[in-house]
């Protein structure tokens, strides 16, 4: 029995300290510039500001993760991007999970009108509105551009695949945005 307390106090005392390192580090990165893939960063500030035309986002296709902030209150987190037809778009999947909800917090953010943000790309900074794509032809393309980028299906992606990922967006697991140029 006094073995079954010593442990059940370490397990505690060893979770109370893992629970106060996480948060302590979350809280210093919080001013931060930029994020880590674990913890969501402060104001982007470093990189060129880009003006001009917009880029051929196709560039994109062999870039695994971006920064993006959003701007009230300013916090930013790494994110997958894809580019379809032109545009640009993030993922933000398990919207519908408790983990989703917890740990997706700036996608809800974004969809209750915390739009406006910046998107930077290789040391390049831009100003995007991130718009929500619940439905219509781009989820076709987005939806292909996406499984074969992070789910590493093939291309082309079969039609069943495409309908089913489609599917998962129309229904709300996962949530797809556009950074449109503001």
């Amino acid at each position: 029995m006094k073995i079954l307390k010593i442990l059940l106090q370490s397990c505690v005392f060893i979770a109370l300290i893992s629970f106060v390192a996480l948060g302590t580090l979350r809280t210093q990165r919080s001013g931060a510039d930029g994020a880590t893939i674990v913890f969501p960063g402060g104001e982007m500030i470093a990189g060129e500001l880009h003006t001009g035309p917009e880029p051929d986002w196709s560039f994109t296709d062999n870039i695994s993760t971006i920064e993006l902030q959003l701007n009230d209150p300013i916090s930013t987190r790494r994110i997958f991007i894809l580019e379809s037809e032109g545009k640009i778009f993030v993922v933000s999947g398990y919207m519908k999970s408790f983990l989703g909800r917890i740990w997706k917090e700036w996608a809800f953010d974004a969809d209750e009108g915390n739009d406006e943000g910046v998107l930077r790309v290789n040391n390049v900074r831009y100003p995007r509105q991130l718009v929500r794509v619940k439905d219509g032809d781009v989820l076709n393309g987005v939806s292909a551009k996406l499984l074969a980028k992070y789910s590493g299906i093939p291309s082309p992606v079969s039609a069943d695949a495409i309908a089913a990922a489609r599917a998962d967006i129309e229904n709300g697991n996962s949530w797809i945005f556009e950074l449109a140029p503001r």
